[in-house]
């Protein structure tokens, strides 16, 4: 059983070293455990001191392509060293790594195929109210579109099993965090949390520049990540509530007819034929979503088969 604990990194030679002091030597259930870090463009000496303390294995990109970006190479990567569990964790020593044996435990126990900690965000000091609210808010959005009960949605301290990951395809450029969940849900691999405590914060978030940046970004690659599921479940709820909202203009135009109040109301009538028009093409709007989202899965599994084959392990 093979564990690769992964590290985006971006300019992380101050804190590098005490994340990778701090990860686990040893794990129980686990024979090998490999680092490899993921180096996101950075300009100061992060690959040396990476190099300095052990690291041997590494993905490099020439310049910032983000983290989504530096999860999907970094996974893929971590498959090619036979990861049969696949760690992520920050290099800014945010997340508690010698956490990370209680983090892959459910993963060892065939209790779960990814596994979420929760950093208690209400617990955090420098979290301010407001992002407190942001993040309770977005979890629970995150939930909502994947069949989910994930505590810290935003959380990217995780355990991957190898499963999981051969059947997840990031798609935005943002961030991995919510759309893995919203994809993972879906696709019903098993999802479980643990509480960790984070550590003392190092710097500020180079994710994003604002907190309403933050806040556009992750509401994209949500709807994003949930129309990629359920786009049928859209527009079959909007046709009916144009539909409903059509039938009150043909009932307005009915009764005014049988009032015999003088007056013909056509626009009456031409409004309600205008609502159930774009009804009828909501629905068919359905149909059509619903024929793409079963080929987007047909395609899936054809992907997923490549992986297999792409990644498959040297001792078997």
């Amino acid at each position: 059983m093979k564990l690769v604990v992964q590290i985006p990194c971006l300019n992380e030679e101050k804190t590098l070293p005490i994340v990778l002091k701090s990860i686990p030597k040893s794990i129980k259930g686990i024979d090998h455990i490999e680092i490899l870090v993921i180096d996101d463009g950075s300009t100061d000496k992060t690959i040396e001191v990476a190099k300095k303390h052990g690291v041997t294995h590494f993905v490099r990109h020439a310049g910032n392509m983000g983290l989504a970006r530096s999860f999907h190479d970094g996974v893929h990567k971590a498959l090619e060293m036979g990861a049969d569990i696949v760690v992520n964790t920050d290099g800014d020593n945010q997340y508690p790594q010698e956490r990370i044996s209680d983090l892959v435990q459910p993963i060892l126990d065939s209790k779960a195929d990814i596994v979420v900690a929760d950093r208690q965000t209400q617990k955090i000091a420098h979290f301010s109210p407001f992002k407190k609210f942001l993040q309770k808010l977005g979890s629970w959005v995150v939930n909502k579109a994947a069949g989910t009960n994930i505590p810290d949605a935003a959380s990217g301290f995780r355990a991957y099993s190898r499963q999981s990951i051969i059947r997840l395809n990031i798609i935005t450029t943002f961030s991995y965090c919510m759309e893995t969940i919203i994809q993972a849900g879906n696709k019903h691999l098993a999802i479980t949390s643990i509480p960790v405590t984070t550590n003392k914060k190092t710097r500020e978030s180079r994710l994003f520049s604002s907190m309403w940046q933050h806040v556009f970004e992750s509401g994209s690659a949500i709807t994003r990540a949930y129309l990629m599921y359920k786009p049928h479940i859209i527009f079959i709820n909007l046709g009916i509530f144009l539909l409903i909202l059509g039938a009150f203009p043909f009932a307005r135009f009915i009764y005014l007819e049988m009032t015999r109040d003088g007056g013909h109301h056509i626009q009456s009538l031409l409004f309600g034929i205008v609502l159930l028009l774009a009804a009828f093409l909501s629905f068919v709007l359905a149909i059509v979503a619903d024929v793409i989202r079963t080929n987007r899965i047909l395609t899936e599994e054809s992907i997923e088969q490549q992986k297999i084959i792409r990644f498959a392990k040297k001792d078997i």
